[in-house]
């Protein structure tokens, strides 16, 4: 082993090797164990089937090059590429999973750093050193070694490295996969792929002048960035101020001081600009992939948006080229301002193999209308740019069903496919002729049929869709999308635009419904057993007064003496809505103008609920039912599970027998009540609810005119009359849905 010089001296002797061609990788590895503390430096390459195989050597015995294999998470070799993360063991060979493998003569060497070869967050390699003295190696050892891991990249792919996960393409083979429906709709096109950006130029002579492209190009990607959302962006939604709100947490990543310093300094060590942002970008990756926090996890999307962005400014790149009309873009992740860049360029559909419905992206779709299916991971491995690909996303009957992408469709499918789309254009063609006519069954009972909504860009969809009103109003969604709690004013002037769009139709708004699977901005990862039975919604905002009753002047402030409405989540007793309603009472005393009339309500989730009716039908003006956590709360059944999502259904006896009891006691108490709950988006479920009783259901825009639809060709007599027959025949099934189905189906309604 050769006296170490230091690590940027290593750099720069790889920066000579590399300037006279693509460097061998024996050569690479017998430079970096001259350079280190190491009598041992090895790579290995990923090959089919996540195997490691072992391509280079300098210090094991050259005959086990080609022969030792290490299995994805075998090994220390193995863990390291698993997780993504450096393995450095002073004793590795006492590592409860080290892994000796006689024919490398290894059994000599005690020290070891492992460290994972990526490109665009999957492993391609592993570049291993090994030493026969106990040590661990300094973190600027460990970072020398992370920057040669990137130079490894073109070497690694030359010599037959395939990505981790990746298996053999059958180029010609059409190939399936799933994943959550994020944002509804059907579509076909061909693919395009959004690939990562890997630096072609990893050194530079001159830091300074490093520095200075780097600040240039931070600028230029600003300067597009205001120019795609003042002149590239839809009206109607840029219109909202969480679409700019979104795009300045975008801006605020870009320029934040810390990172733009941890390039700096990277570019100081000898980097070039473009491989100093890709160092850096990979470890702040990593970094927040390990985070426990969703909405946390999914910021590694608009930091990737943000480094492309910056690479493509910094190499200079002219015109992208051209995309087909409607084609669908596939990505391993998408960030906000990307999205927008490809909706521009005119896609049609989106696969995001790391997405959720919480992703700033996933929010600009759903305003947009493009259909995002998350999820399908191996797709962007598999898939070529032109492949023809089939984007299903239709809205499904049961909540947690899982969309489906076909890629390289068999013409029988793709023609298949073309005749669901031309009758589901049909379909909508009919469906609006029904936006101006009131929502009636075919035997004449009037039916009222109200938005939910979370952003205010989604306002003009009450005028797209003829709905009667809001009927619930998240006003989370805007928060969770800004990344904090808004203040009186930014809230306020939220409020105002929702209700000066309702043009005075009634709107729900619902209070804070933070907690469980949306984190309060600021808080730690909850740490309960059941967070959806724990410390959320109402509790939080009854145990923090001080920021319900700053929500609440909000509301009142915005009515400005209009009428306004306002119910509480999560309200697990009678006393919770009084002392809720107290809140607001008092808040409404202090306000000028005070509202011409303040409805108070709550939603009905939690079972308990049910015992208490006759208290609680004397205090509540209104009542709206949240299907979602009333049906896992009366089953004990965590809706979020995908091995119960199927089990329990909202068309089961129990559950039809609950609603139908309560639409019957709250008609008899005169006190107003509707369905929220995602069950009511669905036509089936819809036609059953109100079949039960209840007249008021509110829903997605997209799924109101279906809804409509439903309702004008069910003969609701003859269907209450089919359930209570069901209902009464004291049988054991599950659910009623299949009947009922069948009766829908007998009886041509589009359900």
């Amino acid at each position: 082993m050769a006296a170490m010089s230091t690590p940027r001296q290593l750099l720069a002797h790889l920066r000579n090797l590399m300037a006279r061609g693509l460097a061998p990788l024996a050569e690479i590895a017998r430079l970096v164990a001259s350079e280190l503390p190491a009598e041992v430096c090895s790579i290995y390459a990923m090959k089919p089937g996540d195997v490691l195989e072992l391509v280079a050597t300098c210090g094991l015995r050259e005959e086990a090059v080609g022969r030792t294999r290490l299995r994805v998470g075998e090994g220390i070799v193995g863990l390291a590429a698993a997780t993504l993360h450096p393995m450095n063991l002073a004793d590795a060979p006492n590592h409860p999973e080290f892994a000796f493998r006689p024919e490398t003569g290894e059994e000599k060497y005690v020290s070891m750093l492992a460290v994972p070869v990526r490109r665009a967050g999957r492993t391609l390699g592993v570049l291993a050193v090994q030493d026969s003295k106990s040590h661990r190696y300094e973190t600027d050892e460990v970072e020398a070694l992370e920057t040669v891991a990137m130079l490894l990249v073109e070497p690694l792919t030359a010599a037959g490295a395939t990505e981790g996960g990746e298996e053999e393409r059958g180029a010609t083979l059409s190939r399936r996969f799933s994943g959550p429906v994020l944002v509804p709709g059907l579509t076909i096109g061909p693919a395009v792929l959004a690939t990562a950006h890997v630096p072609r130029r990893l050194f530079a002579d001159d830091p300074a002048a490093e520095q200075e492209r780097l600040m240039a190009a931070v600028e230029a990607m600003r300067r597009g960035i205001d120019e795609l959302i003042t002149n590239r962006m839809p009206a109607d939604v840029k219109s909202g101020p969480e679409t700019r709100e979104i795009l300045e947490a975008y801006r605020l990543v870009a320029a934040d001081p810390g990172w733009l310093r941890r390039v700096g300094e990277a570019i100081t060590g000898g980097l070039s600009a473009e491989a100093a942002v890709h160092r850096v970008v990979d470890e702040l990756r990593d970094h927040m992939r390990r985070i426990a926090e969703p909405y946390l996890r999914e910021r590694v999307a608009d930091l990737e948006d943000m480094a492309g962005r910056l690479l493509a400014a910094l190499g200079g790149n002219g015109q992208p080229e051209a995309v087909p009309e409607g084609a669908i873009l596939i990505a391993r992740r998408l960030g906000p301002a990307e999205l927008l860049h490809w909706h521009d360029r005119g896609i049609g559909g989106v696969v995001v193999e790391e997405a959720s419905a919480a992703s700033h992206a996933t929010i600009l779709a759903r305003a947009l209308a493009l259909p995002v299916i998350g999820g399908a991971r191996g797709l962007l491995d598999e898939a070529e740019a032109g492949d023809e690909v089939i984007l299903d996303a239709e809205e499904t009957q049961r909540s947690g069903s899982l969309g489906q992408v076909i890629l390289r469709p068999e013409a029988d499918v793709t023609a298949g496919y073309q005749r669901a789309l031309e009758a589901r254009r049909q379909r909508q063609a009919g469906w609006a002729a029904l936006r101006n006519r009131p929502a009636a069954s075919r035997d004449g009972t009037s039916v009222t049929l109200m938005l939910n909504v979370g952003l205010p860009l989604e306002l003009a969809q009450l005028a797209a869709t003829g709905a009667s009103g809001i009927g619930l109003f998240r006003t989370e969604i805007a928060m969770l999308a800004r990344g904090a709690i808004a203040d009186v004013g930014e809230q306020t002037s939220v409020y105002a635009r929702v209700l000066d769009a309702a043009a005075g139709r009634p709107v729900l708004f619902r209070t804070l419904d933070l907690g469980g699977d949306k984190l309060l901005p600021g808080s730690p990862p909850s740490a309960e057993e059941n967070p959806a039975m724990g410390w959320r919604s109402l509790r939080i905002g009854l145990d923090r007064p001080a920021l319900l009753r700053r929500q609440l002047r909000a509301l009142l402030l915005a009515a400005a003496g209009r009428e306004l409405s306002v119910m509480f989540p999560m309200v697990a007793t009678v006393a919770e809505f009084c002392t809720a309603r107290a809140l607001l009472v008092a808040e409404a005393e202090r306000v000028r103008p005070r509202p011409e009339r303040l409805h108070v309500g709550t939603m009905l989730e939690v079972p308990a609920l049910l015992w208490q009716l006759p208290a609680l039908l004397q205090m509540a003006d209104f009542v709206s039912v949240g299907t979602n956590d009333l049906l896992q709360f009366l089953f004990a059944a965590d809706r979020g599970s995908p091995l119960l999502a199927d089990r329990y259904d909202v068309l089961a006896p129990a559950m039809l027998g609950l609603l139908g009891e309560l639409a019957a006691k709250a008609r008899a108490a005169g006190v107003p009540l509707s369905v929220c709950g995602e069950a009511a988006s669905r036509p089936l479920e819809a036609i059953a609810m109100v079949a039960a009783g209840i007249t008021t259901l509110s829903m997605p825009a997209s799924s109101i005119l279906p809804v409509k639809a439903a309702l004008a060709a069910t003969d609701l007599a003859a269907l209450r009359s089919l359930m209570k027959e069901l209902q009464g025949s004291g049988g054991t099934e599950a659910s009623l849905r299949e009947p009922i189905a069948a009766w829908a189906r007998e009886h041509g309604v589009p359900a």
